[in-house]
């Protein structure tokens, strides 16, 4: 069925088409009426067979081919014919000419003539892209920024004089010397250039090596991403070519963003992209396709995993090379694999450096052959470093009311969308899982490197979706494009200034605005000092912080529910103090300061983890002591941070989580020197004793319930001196261990005991089936009625006089064994004799 189809053909006139067909279109069977209506009402009736027409005004001129391209499309060929008959009947009423339908068939893509048409096309807008460039090239060293932008309605590409418009400045992606193709994909969603796209791209666009530097959200992405295509489509690259541009990202998260990004501006190309990122299984099926690929995106550990493991993986050929977030890949975390990268491929390439905090080490721009790159930081004069829409707070929390601060602030904020930064993933997945059972109210989620692939780029997309509060490590800290982060909190304090200053460009992006809260405890004053020290600087300005609401029961009682969340938060508790101690700034970040009994008991820990990672670089026993009960003066504090600094070991690290100790230990003094008490630990789910302390792990309490020394029972209460006598210890310790010697001889006894009772069953049992197994058989058993042969006993022979007695002894005994022997049976031959003799007689 088809109804009524209207198209507008001037400003006072339509045509209306109304019928009802049938069939879908293949044949007119039912058209009840077609009418041209005017301004004025009046209308021209037709009939069912269209012989005949009834007027009651003239028809205006229409456009014939707008009428029946318009019903053609809409509701099919069908109706043609009808429409056609109808006007020129209209036409020969009126009087006036209704011009003919012009026929404009599709292309046909697929034949030769079209394609050698659009490979003439294409060479010829090369031709013109390449005199273009080579022709209004700026000049080496010079900034673009300051040339004079021409007006946005001025032409660009070829001037009536022959000469080109110029393209250094401009503001628009419209006026640059790049592909049509490229144009129509930047269309829809780019129109203008940001400062760093400006500035960039004229020198990158003539094949010169580029050093990019501009403040998170400025969008340095398009600013490479343009040149890469450009260069493969001006050198007429295809599949068969094989690898002509790498752009490596620090993270997956990161790199599936770039290629969301190449799809959409290179959409209208042939070239083919492919994403290479770790956590994808079918690494096979990469390896052989890869060769296929022009343009890869990939993080450098399964770029070089390919360099390594494929035999076929070819990058000779390789035109263009780009590194997102550079100076992250040129650290120490990235060093060695990158150096490995560099040695596969060729020298003879063009390279483009990006990030907010670029390097200018001479030694990492050697590393990637870099000739004579362009420096280009577009905010070097701005006043901050940040974004200018970006409001920064500070506050000072102590480490063991982080986590109720964090609380109160979601909860004040639950229609805002929040990104959370923490140290470690074991913390990331304490606390989502701990704020999670708690339900603040908002979507939560978490994201960090221990995560699968799959479960990443879900989160990062769903965050970007919804209002929710998202918990991450700094894997999310460099590239991603967060839409409409409103608050960006970090929770623990960044290793340095250009880690801060990542982490707070996931909010307020190019002209958004967003806010950013910094936690610093107060050891971690200097911190704020530098921040705003920095040229140019960081406006962040410290508040004063209310008291929050505690959660430490809540975190607690949770435990106690979910033993699982214990062991997670024993974990965090040991990573975020690794972490702190693996830093390298000691003015800010500073183990021994922090109040590791209150931080444990924050976390809901009822026992403080044992720490075992300081004892090689300090050299010391950092035992526990048992906490003074009673009035605590004013350096208690520093005392218990001093007595505690850390349980440490040489031992392995890995086990470290699973190790408890008691918050409270004892220590006393005996003698002149202060003995502590030793403690069990373990390792790798064996018991072992540590050698280097001395024996006595038992605790005893009062009648009050307090702790007391573990030889607090030995002093005498009946007079007012309380301490410990040496005698009476030793005395005990002599008892104790006398009785323990008689223990275990009795053991030992008891254990002999049982191994012969063992041992005499066995025997039983082994002689029972040897007796079963020769019941039936005779000569078994005749020959158990015989008398056992005696073993032939062995003749020693001495031929030296000066032999020991003893053994002359033995070989005459033995000797005289044997005489007795021969006798007898010399004895029973005589008579067997005699009874032959007398047979015979």
């Amino acid at each position: 069925m088809f109804h009524a189809a209207c198209c507008r053909l001037h400003a006072d006139h339509a045509v209306v088409a109304s019928l009802t067909a049938t069939n879908a279109g293949q044949k007119l069977q039912d058209a009840t009426s077609i009418f041209c209506t005017h301004k004025t009402g009046y209308a021209i009736p037709v009939s069912r067979d269209m012989r005949f027409l009834k007027f009651g005004c003239v028809i205006p001129e229409v456009k014939y081919t707008n009428v029946v391209g318009y019903i053609d499309k809409v509701v099919g060929k069908t109706l043609r014919a009808a429409v056609a008959f109808f006007f020129r009947a209209a036409e020969t009423l009126a009087g006036i000419l209704i011009p003919k339908r012009t026929t404009m068939r599709r292309p046909n893509t697929k034949s030769h003539a079209f394609r050698k048409q659009r490979r003439f096309s294409e060479e010829q807008e090369m031709k013109l892209l390449d005199s273009w460039i080579e022709a209004c090239q700026p000049d080496s060293g010079t900034n673009p920024l300051a040339a004079t932008p021409p007006p946005p309605d001025a032409p660009a590409g070829r001037t009536k004089d022959g000469g080109f418009s110029p393209y250094a400045g401009v503001r628009f992606f419209r006026q640059l010397p790049i592909s049509k193709k490229s144009k129509d994909g930047l269309a829809p969603k780019y129109v203008e250039m940001s400062e760093i796209q400006r500035a960039t791209l004229p020198h990158s666009l003539c094949g010169r090596d580029i050093l990019g530097a501009a403040k998170t959200g400025s969008g340095k992405t398009l600013a490479f991403i343009i040149p890469v295509i450009e260069k493969l489509y001006r050198a007429r690259w295809v599949s068969e070519d094989g690898i002509g541009g790498i752009i490596i990202s620090p993270t997956k998260e990161l790199a599936g963003q770039l290629f969301d990004e190449l799809k959409i501006v290179g959409k209208h190309h042939s070239l083919i992209i492919g994403l290479l990122i770790g956590g994808c299984k079918d690494v096979n099926a990469e390896k052989e396709r890869v060769n296929n690929l022009n343009i890869l995106i990939c993080t450098p550990g399964r770029l070089l995993q390919h360099m390594l493991e494929n035999p076929n993986f070819d990058c000779s050929q390789l035109q263009i090379l780009v590194l997102d977030e550079a100076d992250r890949i040129l650290d120490a975390g990235f060093r060695e694999e990158l150096d490995a990268i560099i040695s596969y491929l060729p020298r003879q390439r063009q390279t483009l450096l990006f990030s907010a905090t670029q390097t200018k080490s001479v030694k990492d721009l050697a590393r990637l052959s870099l000739k004579n790159p362009e420096y280009i930081s577009v905010h070097d004069k701005s006043v901050t470093a940040t974004p200018e829409q970006l409001t920064q707070f500070t506050v000072i929390v102590p480490l063991d009311q982080k986590l109720s601060m964090l609380w109160s602030f979601i909860k004040a904020n639950l229609k805002s969308k929040i990104l959370v930064f923490l140290t470690s993933c074991k913390q990331v997945k304490f606390v989502f899982e701990a704020f999670r059972k708690l339900r603040p109210g908002i979507p939560l989620k978490c994201l960090h490197g221990r995560m699968k692939q799959n479960a990443r780029m879900l989160t990062y997309l769903q965050f970007c979706e919804e209002t929710s509060v998202l918990f991450s490590t700094d894997v999310a800290s460099r590239g991603l494009d967060f839409s409409a982060v409103d608050w960006v909190v970090q929770a623990d304090c960044p290793e340095d200034i250009a880690t801060y200053i990542h982490r707070v460009g996931r909010t307020a992006r190019f002209k958004n605005t967003g806010k950013s809260l910094l936690f610093l405890m107060p050891s971690e004053m200097e911190m704020l000092t530098r921040l705003r020290a920095v040229e140019p600087k960081i406006p962040i300005k410290l508040r004063k912080a209310k008291e929050p609401v505690s959660i430490s029961a809540l975190l607690a009682s949770l435990q106690v529910k979910y033993p699982s969340m214990q062991q997670l938060a024993q974990r965090a508790f040991v990573t975020y103090l690794r972490s702190i101690y693996h830093k390298k700034d000691k003015e800010v970040f500073d183990v021994t300061n922090l109040p590791i009994e209150d931080f444990a008991a924050s976390l809901g820990l009822s026992v403080t983890p044992k720490m075992r990672f300081l004892k090689r670089k300090l050299g010391v026993n950092l035992a526990p002591t048992e906490a003074t009960h009673g009035e605590k003066g004013p350096h208690d504090a520093k005392s218990i941070v001093d007595n505690r600094k850390l349980q440490v070991n040489a031992w392995s690290d890995d086990v470290e989580d699973k190790v408890l100790i008691p918050k409270e230990s004892s220590s006393f003094d005996m003698g002149s020197g202060k003995t502590e008490l030793g403690t069990w630990v373990m390792n790798k789910k064996k018991l072992k004793i540590n050698l280097h302390r001395p024996t006595g792990t038992r605790v005893k309490f009062d009648d009050d319930g307090n702790v007391m020394p573990p030889l607090a029972a030995l002093a005498d209460t009946q007079t007012v001196d309380s301490s410990v006598h040496l005698d009476a210890v030793k005395e005990r310790y002599n008892k104790l261990r006398e009785e323990m010697a008689m223990r275990d001889k009795e053991d030992k006894l008891l254990h002999y005991k049982r191994l012969r009772e063992k041992r005499i069953k066995e025997k039983q049992k082994l002689k029972r089936l040897k007796e079963e197994e020769g019941t039936g058989d005779d000569q078994s058993g005749s020959d158990e009625n015989e008398e056992r042969i005696p073993k032939r006993n062995k003749i020693y022979f001495n031929d030296d006089d000066e032999d020991n007695v003893v053994d002359n002894e033995i070989t005459a005994e033995k000797s005289a064994c044997l005489n007795k022997d021969s006798a007898t049976l010399a004895a029973q031959e005589a008579l067997a004799l005699q009874l032959l003799r007398s047979m015979h007689s």
